[in-house]
């Protein structure tokens, strides 16, 4: 069955003056899916954030929460939003149950569900030992969790997080990662960020944006399939001459590395890396390492936006 659509954005556009920060963007998200949304600084990705929360007014488009006219109806489509910025607005002097009863009663939680909302949040980020503690006198890595408790204690169906590990240790990045892997399984998530492999750890799908628009939008399954590329790496304790492996069925060129390993291209879904294992065993060349080689999401980050930035040169500037 088809999940439910949470958002739907629909030719997103906002102007300042002349320049189009956000340019005719569309985009879904799901029930039950973590999205990745990635972007190089002014890329537009902030503004965006900002609009779909109801923070900002696009200049052209329509958003829906849940099914919501967020222009039409605000209030309403507010109330299915969680969203924690990249700097969470929490208040040091009060204690986190303090502080989390405050966030329930701006989102109009009623007396009678308070406790359970607030037991709900507090199990769910780990804050179960630290509800009477001050929160200025928590870890970064609490603070965060508080800020997550809050986006989520009146239980939105929509979940926004802008730059969540921000200044973390890498436990407390950990901790987080899983959070937001728990809570992709009931609501619907959009993670903001420039860490690259928080995006491969934690998202199902990814989108791109640069200048103002949308350069990719895919699951992680497809984008690892476009980081396989036609070549293997392939070190030898006794290496031959590249002749000896340009006779391998397969294998279209071998490349010299200053590690002293070897590039070899194929043809697509042509692999000789069998090939090569034999041959390596029969003429004792010593195997050590034959692995495909990949392109990691940073790879593929920067030729999509170098790429997209190029094709936006003026003849004059080129």
């Amino acid at each position: 069955m088809t999940r439910d659509i949470l958002i739907n954005v629909d030719t997103l556009s906002r102007h300042y003056g002349s320049q189009r920060a956000v340019d005719g963007i569309s985009f879904e998200l799901r029930r039950g899916e973590v999205l990745g949304f990635l972007g190089p600084n002014g890329a537009g990705k902030s503004t965006t954030m900002r609009m779909i929360t109801g923070n900002l007014a696009p200049s052209h488009g329509r958003i829906t929460i849940n099914g919501i006219d967020i222009l039409d109806r605000p209030k309403a489509a507010k109330a299915h939003i969680g969203f924690l910025p990249e700097q969470p607005p929490l208040y040091c002097e009060f204690t986190v149950d303090e502080y989390l009863r405050y966030c329930a009663r701006l989102h109009r939680i009623t007396r009678h569900q308070l406790a359970g909302a607030l037991d709900v949040a507090r199990q769910r980020c780990g804050l179960g030992d630290v509800g009477g503690r001050l929160i200025g006198n928590l870890s970064k890595g609490y603070q965060q969790r508080v800020g997550i408790a809050q986006a989520i204690i009146h239980n939105p169906a929509v979940v926004v997080l802008d730059e969540p590990t921000v200044g973390l240790d890498p436990n407390q990045i950990r901790e987080i990662r899983a959070l937001i892997r728990e809570l992709g399984n009931e609501h619907g998530v959009i993670l903001s960020t420039h860490i690259l492999p928080e995006v491969q750890a934690t998202c199902d799908r990814v989108q791109i944006i640069n200048n103002g628009q949308l350069v990719l939008s895919d699951d992680i399954a497809a984008l690892s399939r476009q980081a396989q590329t036609s070549s293997l790496l392939l070190r030898l304790r006794r290496a031959p001459d590249a002749s000896a492996l340009l006779h391998i069925p397969h294998v279209e060129a071998a490349d010299a590395l200053d590690d002293g390993r070897w590039r070899i291209h194929h043809p697509p879904g042509k692999s000789p890396a069998a090939a090569l294992a034999e041959h390596a065993v029969n003429q004792g060349w010593g195997l050590e390492e034959l692995t495909p080689e990949q392109r990691s999401l940073e790879d593929i980050f920067m030729e999509i936006t170098s790429r997209d930035a190029s094709s936006q040169m003026t003849p004059e500037a080129a």
